[in-house]
């Protein structure tokens, strides 16, 4: 989960068995102690349905906005917000360790998405 500038805000790596969709409810319980403050969620056409807005409900006072393709467009298309995950994920995917899946436990694979994470933000703060 990102914030609307693409820093990651909340993490949750989860076996390739748990879809998307059904392992959300658990980095939303995470980011919801951390930042009790955060109110509106822009998700992709995945989380879709009723089983995501009822685990919201019990978790916090968010609401959600789906943000799908059109039925019409053809080709590439820019979708709002979504961009900024898709970006994140890019930067995150320029580390090396993290282009295949090298980890043997859940627990280092989310290190290493954290330390490179804090990389690229370093890096970033050191530029300006």
């Amino acid at each position: 989960m990102t914030d609307t500038v693409g820093l990651l805000v909340g993490l949750e790596v989860h076996s390739a068995g748990i879809q998307d969709r059904n392992g959300a409810p658990d980095v939303l319980k995470a980011v919801a102690a951390r930042y009790p403050m955060l109110r509106h969620i822009f998700a992709d056409g995945g989380y879709a349905g009723p089983k995501l807005c009822e685990a919201l409900k019990a978790i916090g006072r968010w609401t959600v906005q789906i943000v799908k393709r059109s039925d019409t467009a053809q080709g590439f298309e820019v979708l709002p917000r979504r961009w900024v995950v898709e970006r994140t994920l890019a930067w995150l995917g320029r580390c090396r360790r993290l282009s295949k899946d090298w980890e043997k436990s859940i627990s280092s694979a989310e290190a290493w998405v954290l330390i490179a994470h804090i990389r690229r933000v370093t890096r970033h703060l050191a530029r300006a």
